[in-house]
C-alpha cells in the first residue's frame, strides 16, 4: 500500500487579536511554519492592513470564523478570551489561550491544560484546550520546579525572584508611563508588595514555595532576564543544581543550560529560546545558589511557547517552526 500524502490536509490556524505586539510575534512564527496554514487573523483596528503571512490581511471577524480553522490562538486582553474560548469548544475547534483567562488561579482552569511543553507534554497532546503560560512564571517555573521535585530546596526557605522585562510586556495599547520619554535611561520595580497577578501562577505550579516576587521594568522593547536566590539542602550546590536541570530538560532544543557563566537579553532575544545558568555564592550563612534565567518574553514567554503547544496538539514535531538556534 503507497501513501498517498497529496491527501493529508494540512492544519488551518487563526489568530484572534493577531494585531498586538504577541499577536504579531505569532504571526511572524507561523509565517514561516510550514506544518500549518493560517487562514486569518483578526483585527478590528488594523482591517485591511498586511498581516506578516503573505498574502493575509488583519479581518475584522467573529466566531463564524471558527468553521475554516482546525485551532485558533486567543491572543486578547485578560478578560476577553472566555466568549471564544466557549465558541471554540462548541465548534470543536483547538484553542491556545495566550491570555491569563484560564490559567491556573484563574478559576477557569478546569479541563484546560497547562501549556508549559516542558512539563506537560502528554497532556498537552492530547488536550482540545490549553492555557499558554504567562511570560514571568515560565522562566521561574522551569528554574525552579526540577529543583524542587529533587529535593534540592531548603525546606520553607523564601525564594527571591528579581525580573526584569522589557517594554512589549505592558502590552501595544498607549500608556503614558510606557512612553519613550519616560523609560528611556531609566529603570523601575513595580507590582510592589508580592502581589503581582502571576504569583497566582507561580503558587499552583510550585505548592509549598514561597516566593517573593519584584518584577521591574527594562528600557529595552523585549527580553526577560530573571535572578532568583535560592537556600539550597546541605550538599546542594551549583553542580547539581545543573545537572537536575540536564536531565529534565534533556534532548530540548528550547531549554539549554550553560556549564559557566550566565545569560544575557542578548542570547535570547528574537529566539524561542530559553537559557538557564546556576551560580555559587559565598560569605552566607546558609547555602544559596543564584539561579539566572533568560528569554525572549515574546517567543519562549508567549508565542513561542504558544507555537510548541499547537505543534504538539496538531501531531507535529514540539519544536517545529521555532528559533532555537543559535
Amino acid at each position: 500500500m503507497t501513501n498517498d500524502s497529496s491527501s493529508i490536509r494540512t492544519p488551518r490556524v487563526g489568530v484572534v487579536g493577531g494585531s498586538g505586539y504577541t499577536g504579531r510575534e505569532l504571526l511572524r512564527i507561523l509565517a514561516g511554519h510550514r506544518g500549518v496554514q493560517t487562514r486569518w487573523a483578526t483585527s478590528r483596528s488594523e482591517a485591511g492592513r498586511p498581516t506578516a503571512v503573505r498574502g493575509l490581511p488583519y479581518q475584522d471577524l467573529g466566531f463564524e470564523a471558527l468553521g475554516d480553522v482546525d485551532l485558533v490562538f486567543l491572543c486578547l486582553p485578560h478578560g476577553a478570551a472566555v466568549p471564544w474560548m466557549e465558541a471554540a469548544d462548541a465548534a470543536e475547534v483547538r484553542v491556545v489561550d495566550l491570555t491569563a483567562d484560564h490559567r491556573p488561579g484563574s478559576g477557569r482552569e478546569e479541563g484546560v491544560v497547562y501549556g508549559l511543553t516542558e512539563r506537560n507534554a502528554s497532556e498537552i497532546a492530547r488536550a482540545r484546550k490549553v492555557a499558554n503560560p504567562g511570560c514571568y512564571p515560565t522562566g521561574v517555573i522551569l528554574s525552579l520546579e526540577p529543583l524542587l521535585e529533587d529535593g534540592l530546596l531548603a525546606e520553607s526557605r523564601t525564594v527571591t525572584v528579581a525580573a526584569a522585562s522589557g517594554v512589549t510586556g505592558a502590552g501595544r495599547s498607549p500608556k503614558p508611563h510606557l512612553l519613550f520619554a519616560e523609560i528611556h535611561g531609566d529603570y523601575r520595580a513595580y507590582g510592589l508588595g508580592n502581589d503581582h497577578r502571576h504569583l497566582k501562577e507561580m503558587r499552583a505550579l510550585l505548592p509549598g514555595v514561597p516566593v517573593l516576587f519584584v518584577p521591574h521594568l527594562l528600557p529595552v522593547p523585549r527580553g526577560i532576564l530573571e535572578t532568583i536566590s535560592v537556600a539550597v539542602a546541605p550538599g546542594v550546590d551549583a553542580e547539581a543544581v545543573r545537572a537536575a536541570w540536564t536531565r529534565r530538560y534533556a534532548g530540548s532544543g528550547v531549554v539549554e543550560v550553560l556549564a559557566e557563566g550566565a545569560p544575557a537579553l542578548r542570547d535570547v532575544v528574537d529566539t524561542d529560546r530559553l537559557v538557564l545558568s546556576a551560580i555559587d555564592n559565598e560569605g552566607l550563612a546558609e547555602p544559596t545558589v543564584t539561579l539566572v534565567t533568560a528569554f525572549d518574553n515574546l517567543g519562549k514567554g508567549a508565542a513561542g511557547q504558544a507555537v510548541q503547544n499547537m505543534n504538539l496538539m496538531l501531531g507535529l514535531e514540539a519544536e517545529e517552526g521555532l528559533r532555537c538556534r543559535r
